[in-house]
């Protein structure tokens, strides 16, 4: 059977740490499982722990006061969320987080994180550069809500998204919109739009991409 050192190098904050190192993370990891439709971590909630994806897929986003969500990103196995709260004075949840999959989990509390940050120099540059890596996925954020019409940010996912020229990952206009932060109706008349102008055929199970310059065109806009 897999040992939890094992499974932890797997993510991608631990994978270059000493055996050491490693082992001290594995000693206060607790693994847990949860299904589709279970909540995680409520945004707002006092902050408990930092959470590490060894299986499934977890969507993480942000409610608007008036109910409409904003998702900030899909994570799927080696990636981490919640990482930032443990290190701020009375820390919250930033979002709330919730299973698209059944998904495995490694759990440290938010007390033992703080421990081994200061105990692991490596671990303490290791959680410098993930930091990094979200501010500069955050900064992107802001720039595609700030400055990017719904059009040019539709273009952008289509782009993001696409394998061998499709987009074959079930999603639905709902869940598009959230991501993107406009609303469905706006979504399906953009995808009406870019396949009007030869952008993209729908089909049952995926998004056929067209004209991929065209998109990369829109995705400026």
């Amino acid at each position: 059977m897999e040992t939890t050192a094992q499974a932890l190098r797997r993510i991608s904050l631990f994978a270059d740490l000493s055996d050491d190192a490693l082992t001290r993370v594995a000693s206060v990891a607790i693994r847990r499982t949860y299904a589709p439709g279970k909540t995680v971590i409520f945004e707002g909630a006092p902050c408990q722990a930092a959470y590490f994806v060894a299986e499934g897929q977890v969507r993480v986003y942000r409610l608007s006061p008036s109910g409409r969500e904003q998702v900030l990103v899909r994570l799927g196995p080696g990636q981490a969320f919640n990482t930032v709260p443990p290190f701020k004075p009375h820390g919250v949840n930033h979002a709330t987080a919730e299973p698209l999959t059944p998904v495995t989990l490694y759990v440290i509390t938010r007390e033992d994180f703080h421990r081994l940050v200061i105990e692991c120099p490596e671990l303490a540059l290791a959680l410098l550069r993930d930091f990094a890596g979200r501010l500069d996925h955050l900064t992107n954020l802001v720039e595609d809500l700030s400055l990017r019409t719904v059009r040019g940010r539709l273009a952008r996912f289509l782009l993001e998204q696409a394998e061998a020229g499709a987009v074959t990952q079930r999603w639905t206009q709902e869940e598009i919109a959230a991501h993107l932060g406009t609303v469905r109706d706006m979504v399906g008349r953009t995808l009406r739009a870019f396949t009007d102008a030869g952008l993209v055929r729908m089909e049952r199970q995926c998004i056929m991409l067209l004209d991929r310059e065209g998109l990369e065109a829109e995705a400026q806009r």
